[in-house]
């Protein structure tokens, strides 16, 4: 069960959570968030998870694996920050957690009470609608707030006049 969310209680606004990872259609899911966002006086979350399976090297290479990695989520959540300002003039917050994706989406839900939407986008090629709608689709257990799946091939205009 998920904590009471605080979105709407005076002094806090309803945060939209996108997940950032390496398939092209999570930029449909920031422009959505954003847009949203801005259309409702709230804010955006930017999420990055760093897989912890890929750290299981001896304890010097493990460290430099995990510093590199930690550097590549920084510059693909300041490119998808900046992409955000430039598109929708939204300044997102940006988080990096290591671990198993799904885990860390509900971490971060429960630990920031604010958080009220999940926006994810669904590719359309041959494998599937990606990783993240994919293992949302197969899980017993639903995540804790409303979650929204954005088309890859919406336009941003299209977008923005759904949002």
């Amino acid at each position: 069960m998920v904590s009471r969310r605080l979105s709407r209680l005076e002094g806090h606004r309803r945060k939209f959570l996108a997940v950032i990872d390496d398939t092209p259609e999570c930029q449909r899911a920031v422009r959505y968030a954003g847009s949203r966002a801005k259309n409702s006086n709230g804010a955006v979350v930017l999420l990055y998870v760093i897989a912890n399976g890929d750290f299981q090297q001896w304890l010097g290479v493990e460290e430099i694996m995990r510093a590199e990695a930690r550097e590549e989520a920084e510059a693909v959540l300041a490119k998808a920050a900046q992409a955000l300002r430039e598109s929708v003039g939204i300044e997102p917050e940006t988080v990096i957690r290591e671990g198993v994706a799904s885990e860390e989406i509900n971490g971060l839900i429960e630990d920031d009470r604010d958080i009220a939407i999940l926006v994810l986008a669904a590719g359309s090629s041959k494998e599937g609608p990606g990783p993240l709608v994919s293992s949302l689709a197969t899980r017993t257990q639903a995540f804790p707030i409303p979650v929204t799946v954005i088309p890859e091939t919406l336009t941003d205009e299209e977008i923005d006049a759904l949002s």
